[in-house]
């Protein structure tokens, strides 16, 4: 079977509003682009009153073409600029009532870390040269406890984020001695989040998991924000006379 046609807009013809797809034959279309995807999450999306896919006499739903950019737009949206649900829903009625796209006014705080293991671990030479950190840099960032190493003493691709900041810190004369606060700070802030997240986590529905996932975004897209902020207030303060 031909996988169905892609369209990268929300549509407005007739026959893009034509209900033709299962929800596995969505999940093919949008894998390609969005990996992560599953069944739960679009499910959990139209929950969230996202999309609104037609049912059948017998409870099967129906996506249309529109239906499909509507969820690749959701999706783009969370991955490419970290918004929260809300957010994109306010994006959607407004494209829906044909009127521009408001703009949140708020800098785009960075995004939940993927999966651990989507990227294959790096030597601590390996990781040091991607990083842009001296070998001795590299060591004091893991005494500190800003980085770690797996058991086999690999360093995981996912911290190269950190990694390099620490290394543009280093050139400001910021050594890694001086960023225990920031990691001090981090746990703090994961601990008050883990509290609010924590108890939807352990369930044992995807759906349930997949609500307390978009949760955990939207909580540290809003620390990472709040920081942002609060940090630009105080730096401020430096230039008033």
């Amino acid at each position: 079977m031909a996988e169905p046609e892609r369209n990268s807009t929300l549509g407005d013809a007739a026959d893009q509003h034509t209900p033709r797809l299962t929800i596995g034959e969505v999940l093919a279309v949008l894998r390609d682009d969005f990996p992560d995807v599953t069944i739960s999450k679009i499910r959990y999306l139209e929950s969230e009153d996202l999309v609104h896919p037609q049912r059948t006499p017998s409870g099967y739903r129906k996506f249309s073409r529109a239906d499909v950019s509507r969820l690749r737009y959701v999706l783009a949206a969370q991955r490419d600029h970290y918004l929260p649900l809300r957010v994109i829903k306010e994006h959607l009625e407004a494209l829906d009532r044909g009127e521009p796209v408001p703009g949140t006014g708020a800098a785009v705080p960075p995004p939940v870390p993927a999966e651990a293991g989507t990227e294959k671990p790096l030597t601590p030479e390996q990781f040091a040269r991607a990083a842009g950190l001296e070998p001795q840099q590299l060591a004091d960032c893991v005494q500190f406890g800003l980085l770690a190493t797996d058991a086999d003493g690999l360093h995981p691709a996912a911290d190269l984020a950190v990694a390099r900041a620490a290394a543009g810190l280093a050139r400001h004369g910021i050594e890694p001695r001086h960023l225990r606060v920031y990691r001090s700070g981090v746990e703090r802030e994961a601990g008050l989040v883990e509290q609010l997240v924590a108890p939807v986590l352990r369930a044992r529905s995807e759906e349930a998991r997949a609500r307390a996932a978009e949760k955990l975004r939207e909580l540290a897209g809003l620390s990472a924000q709040l920081h942002t902020a609060l940090l630009e207030a105080r730096l401020r303060d430096l230039l008033r006379p």
